[in-house]
């Protein structure tokens, strides 16, 4: 488990399932008050760690264990690539479909970006570029907020992103998407190539949406149907000036866009930088059993879950979804803390097991524009892990 203690360091905490006994390892790097500062790990297929965070557009992060499944041997390595490595946030580690791992981040800042990905070697242990070329660009007039690349149904890469011109979240436009079929060669919807760096002038634009239109970076999640075809979900002000969700499918002839909600007189006005408070959260769709799909969401009036019709994406009145697979019981969900404002963390692991599904719980207070909070402040939390067997 990789997480901040609370002197705010960063720590890697281990056990062996026969035991319950933790040992902790405190690696050199503190934490501030940025949430983008997250700390991120994977272990590789000889079964070394890697572990890299605390960035906002500073130099590389990164330590590596010199011992197999041994928090206690991780040591910092000053680089991986040796280029484009001082500006660097968002780092996260993922698997090709070779099982190799891949590191991308972010080179820039928000507005003057680009997305970068690396490949690690096992035998070497080194890193090396996995694409010549950034894999989106903004050509120092924008960057892209990516989801991570997700393998769908048919077996490809799909990632969808908006665009940003400025560190003002007001200023995201343009939901755009691509597939790849191994993180190399990426094209759009209909199999066209795309040349790297992808840019907003030669990517696939799914809706249009203007800067101020009320597109938001944490807000467009992507999804199949029961077909595998590719949906996403996101929010953009109607003609009217409120606030609804849509949902946008690859279909035959291009990508039906749907507007589920029909919310009234509601219009949630968000701007400025740093981590905003999220009035408004959507999940990525799931299939159900009938061809229907089930979205999860929650705005500043209420919570529930839309079933869509599995044809229209045109949700169903009166219909009720079944739980989740693995859905985390009440008493987990349960908020411990009696400070006021606390919230529950519910975050799945990195990593697969066929047996069972890992989650990491704590609670704090929410976001704070990536500003220091005035005493008083809340004890410490519980960190902890929860199993739920499948």
């Amino acid at each position: 488990v990789a997480y901040y203690d609370a002197e705010r360091r960063m720590t890697v905490a281990q056990r062996r399932l026969d035991s319950r006994a933790w040992t902790f390892t405190r690696l050199p790097s503190t934490l501030g008050w940025d949430s983008h500062n997250y700390v991120t790990m994977v272990l590789d297929r000889d079964g070394f760690l890697h572990v890299s965070g605390n960035m906002h557009c500073v130099p590389l992060v990164y330590f590596r264990s010199t011992q197999p499944l041994d928090a206690a041997s991780l040591r910092r390595e000053p680089a991986m690539t040796g280029e484009r490595e001082k500006r660097v946030t968002y780092p996260v580690f993922l698997r090709d479909k070779e099982g190799r791992i891949v590191f991308r981040y972010r080179d820039g800042s928000s507005g003057r970006g680009d997305d970068l990905y690396n490949v690690y070697d096992e035998q070497t242990r080194s890193w090396s570029r996995l694409c010549d070329q950034p894999l989106v660009s903004g050509g120092g007039l924008m960057n892209a907020y990516c989801t991570l690349p997700k393998r769908g149904p048919d077996g490809r890469f799909h990632m969808v992103w908006v665009w940003r011109d400025t560190p003002d979240c007001a200023t995201n436009h343009d939901l755009s998407y691509a597939r790849s079929d191994d993180l190399r060669h990426w094209t759009d919807s209909a199999g066209r190539p795309l040349a790297l760096p992808i840019t907003l002038q030669t990517g696939e634009v799914i809706d249009p949406v203007p800067a101020g239109g009320g597109l938001l970076n944490a807000n467009r999640e992507l999804g199949f149907d029961h077909q595998g075809r590719p949906v996403v979900t996101y929010h953009k002000y109607d003609a009217a000036g409120d606030l609804q969700i849509y949902a946008a499918r690859r279909e035959e002839s291009g990508w039906r866009i749907v507007q589920v909600s029909q919310w009234k007189g509601y219009r949630w006005e968000f701007n400025g930088g740093g981590t905003i408070v999220a009035e408004v959260n959507i999940a990525a769709v799931r299939p159900l059993a009938d061809g229907r799909l089930a979205l999860n969401y929650r705005y500043g009036r209420g919570s529930g879950t839309w079933v869509l019709d599995g044809q229209t994406l045109q949700p169903i009145a009166g219909a009720n979804a079944p739980p989740e697979d693995l859905a985390i019981p009440a008493s987990i969900r349960k908020i411990e803390s009696t400070f006021p404002g606390m919230l529950k963390h519910i975050r799945p692991d990195s990593g697969q097991a066929d047996h069972a599904a890992y989650f990491l719980v704590w609670e704090t207070l929410p976001a704070h524009r990536d500003r220091p909070r005035e005493p008083p402040l809340p004890d410490p939390s519980a960190l902890r892990v929860v199993r739920l067997d499948r």
